[in-house]
């Protein structure tokens, strides 16, 4: 399973949708994530790939992870994953 489509379940099972109803311009506000599902997602996906993820869950707008976007959000994780097997 690719980074997109593992990234995009984990956000589908926190929004309780099918990962076909997550579209990647989608923000999370959008899917009806809050804030508490935002965590819950990074944590998600940082056990999925064995990463961390420099998101401050009490300063979102201050982080330097862009989560404005699915599309985003996939984009910073497989920048990661490249940075962890380099």
């Amino acid at each position: 399973m690719s980074v997109k489509d593992k990234v995009i379940e984990i956000i589908a099972e926190q929004a309780v949708l099918e990962p076909g109803d997550v579209s990647l311009d989608a923000t999370l506000e959008d899917l009806g994530i809050d804030s508490l599902g935002l965590v819950e997602s990074i944590f998600a996906i940082e056990e999925e790939f064995d990463i961390s993820i420099p998101f401050n869950a009490n300063e979102p707008s201050e982080s330097d992870f862009d989560i404005t976007s699915v599309q985003s959000i996939i984009a910073g994780i497989d920048k990661l994953v490249a940075e962890q097997k380099s």
